[in-house]
């Protein structure tokens, strides 16, 4: 088979700065069927990346669902808002503890930890209720974490579940292929049309400084993406 084969080209109608966004809104969708978030539940959701902010968005649009969003950056938390969530905190705040327990008294039913923090895994863990979930989709790469696994998490019987984009959930590939989650996709992408949310844009050759500044100072960046024509 031709590597051609692999190629996935963008129905006709999706403009090409809105297909950009093709995988980044598979993997919000991976989350939600991973975590399969349930009418009524509370859902906390720590990193308001791109990642988070479109899962928040999935899952905002579950009626009667508490959508409890957490970001260091109040641009991000600001657009979590208009993205569905019911409240948006700073995790470094004095009274982040004091703002989490008064929106989940009970902790949250499932939990997404997008941030690639370990802090906020420990969180996570923290502020989710008894036999919840928490959907692990953060890439650590190879650096260690520190976790807080002491009594809140062993008496909890919280379940934890890595999530990752390349394979259908076990229980949904019997009726879930990748082409039927690609047409979710799309549709997906025609109703938000996801490049208004593009703040940074380089000519390739820039590359350096793109990650120079998502390392040093990411607080304005929603989306950064890269021009290859001249």
């Amino acid at each position: 088979m031709s590597k051609l084969d692999d190629l996935i080209f963008p129905p006709e109608d999706i403009d090409p700065t809105d297909a950009v966004f093709f995988p980044n809104v598979e993997t919000a969708i991976n989350f939600v069927q991973d975590g399969k978030p349930m009418l009524g539940e509370k859902v906390s959701i720590f990193g308001q990346g791109i990642l988070g902010l479109l899962t928040t968005y999935l899952i905002a649009q579950t009626p009667f669902t508490s959508v409890i969003t957490f970001d260091l950056f109040e641009k991000r938390r600001k657009l979590s808002l208009e993205f569905g969530a019911t409240a948006s905190l700073d995790p470094s705040s004095s009274e982040f503890a004091k703002e989490a327990q008064k929106y989940l008294p009970n902790g949250a039913d499932v939990a997404f930890e997008i941030s690639g923090s370990s802090k906020a895994l420990s969180q996570a863990i923290q502020f989710t209720g008894y036999s919840g979930r928490i959907i692990i989709g953060s890439w650590y790469g190879c650096h260690p974490l520190t976790i807080q696994l002491g009594n809140t998490f062993h008496r909890s019987h919280v379940t934890m579940i890595a999530s990752q984009v390349s394979r259908i959930r076990p229980e949904l590939a019997g009726r879930w292929d990748k082409n039927r989650r690609f047409d979710l996709v799309w549709e997906v992408i025609r109703k938000l049309k996801p490049s208004r949310f593009i703040t940074h844009q380089f000519h390739i050759t820039e590359a350096p400084n793109a990650y120079k500044l998502l390392d040093e100072d990411p607080k304005d960046v929603i989306q950064a993406v890269f021009l290859y024509h001249s």
